[in-house]
């Protein structure tokens, strides 16, 4: 088939399919923190299991992203990207249907790996399907439209939980997905990638999943003989990890990206500055909830100024970093995230939004918009072109790993445990030490691209 020209109804038919699939994992994105407190009350949830309703998506998730793009370069993009959305619909069925906290859990977990399936393809079928000519217009669609759908996240979200049942923000992901089945059969040509061959590196990925899994547990279950069990199992998996990828012939993660300090460097700042991004979400959601009375819409409303930054501003911050390269938007935007953040410590018992929470909100979006296309360029520059594709998997799954490691250890460093999201008192004197460490993590981000990301980032070699 011929490659796909923009301005046809192929065309919209590709951006149609690769956008509505990407809106399903971006939906559930912003629409779940906004639920943990409903959920919690409905299945009777202690803040250990709420963690792991976050953090079970995302650990299966980051773990096998990369083994996902690897799957659709091989056995076609389409195919898996069909696969990854059905099986999403599917674990999303049994989330919205889930008796308990230990079954929304495990659908949880179950959903991430249809996630891993699809989110890479997305991209990839816009890449293989049109003119070379033509894909920068349509990763640009594509990009706006998902930008919609993360904004549309917390209006829907919202008006679910508080007018129907938290339920409903799953189950609305099933005739999303018959759609998104339809499209991509119907006008979404197969590709894969002639250059990809070889074994699949299925050790690499359980063994990423044992690691990040072990982690994950031993810090949100901290305290008891099995929390030292499985901090062993998460350090032994990730020696083994590094040990079995520099052996590999095809392997997930090509650690020789790491002998590049520029590259190193951008991925560290990614995991600090989403692990306080993922942190911060987690807290000021509950927080409003709990503390300040907030329905579920108002919370979930009241985080927007963030998603209109990017909307508005994420393309200027891009402009930016080409102009007077990547070093001062990679610094600076973390920091001015931590000044947002440090005014977020204002929201507490009588919030008011315009105060207290949209100005923090707004200065934590003008930095998230002005870092976040200049590290996505420094990532991409710092790698080899015909290992573009890998190095931004990679990017993806530290940003995705970051997230899960402070959502599972914050909590519990605060002093938060069992039922104690539901006790204002006992939340919110936790709250302010949450969100400064988060202002900590952010600044040390910033201080890591001052000293080590360079003026100019030049392509790397092949």
């Amino acid at each position: 088939m011929s490659a796909v020209a923009w301005g046809t109804p192929s065309a919209r038919g590709v951006v149609a399919a690769a956008t509505l699939g990407s809106g399903l994992t971006l939906l559930d994105g912003t629409v779940v923190n906004v639920a943990l407190r409903s959920m919690g009350e409905d299945l009777d949830a202690s803040l250990s299991q709420l963690q792991w309703i976050t953090n079970g998506y995302f650990l299966s998730l980051a773990s096998l992203i990369l083994l996902g793009g690897s799957l659709g370069d091989r056995l076609g993009r389409r195919r898996v990207f069909v696969i990854g959305t059905v099986w999403f619909a599917l674990a999303s069925l049994l989330c919205g249907l889930a008796p308990s906290a230990e079954v929304l859990v495990l659908a949880r977990v179950l959903q991430g790996v249809g996630g891993a399936l699809l989110t890479p393809g997305s991209l990839a079928m816009i890449q293989g399907a049109f003119r070379p000519e033509d894909r920068s217009r349509a990763i640009g669609a594509w990009s706006g439209l998902g930008g919609i759908a993360t904004a549309l996240g917390p209006l829907v979200g919202g008006l679910l939980i508080d007018h129907a049942s938290w339920r409903w923000i799953f189950l609305i992901n099933l005739p999303l997905a018959v759609v998104t089945v339809w499209l991509a059969q119907r006008w979404v040509p197969e590709t894969r990638d002639p250059r990809a061959q070889g074994r699949f590196d299925v050790p690499g990925a359980v063994l990423a999943s044992l690691a990040l899994a072990g982690t994950t547990w031993a810090l949100t279950d901290a305290g008891g003989a099995a929390t030292w069990w499985a901090a062993a199992v998460g350090v032994t998996a990730a020696v083994a990890f590094v040990a079995v990828e520099r052996r590999a012939a095809e392997p997930m993660v090509p650690l020789r990206l790491f002998t590049e300090r520029t590259f190193s460097a951008a991925n560290l700042m990614t995991l600090l500055v989403y692990a306080a991004l993922g942190a911060i979400l987690f807290f000021l959601v509950l927080q409003l909830q709990t503390v300040g009375g907030y329905s579920a819409l108002e919370a979930g409303l009241a985080t927007l100024p963030v998603t209109a930054c990017m909307l508005l501003l994420a393309a200027r911050g891009g402009a930016l970093g080409e102009r007077i390269g990547p070093r001062i938007p990679m610094t600076f935007g973390p920091v001015v995230m931590a000044a947002g953040t440090l005014w977020l410590l204002a929201v507490g018992p009588g919030v008011t939004w315009w105060r207290d929470v949209a100005p923090g909100l707004t200065v934590f979006g003008l930095g998230l918009a002005l870092m976040v296309a200049p590290l996505t360029a420094t990532v991409l520059a710092a790698a080899p072109d015909e290992v573009a594709g890998v190095a931004s998997g990679i990017n993806n799954a530290v940003a995705r790993a970051g997230s899960l490691l402070a959502v599972a250890a914050l909590p519990m460093a605060v002093g938060l445990a069992g039922d104690d999201y539901r006790d204002p008192a006992r939340f919110d004197a936790s709250y302010g030490t949450a969100m400064t460490a988060c202002a900590v993590l952010l600044i040390l981000g910033g201080a890591v691209s001052w000293f080590t990301i360079p003026r100019r980032v030049r392509t790397a070699p092949a």
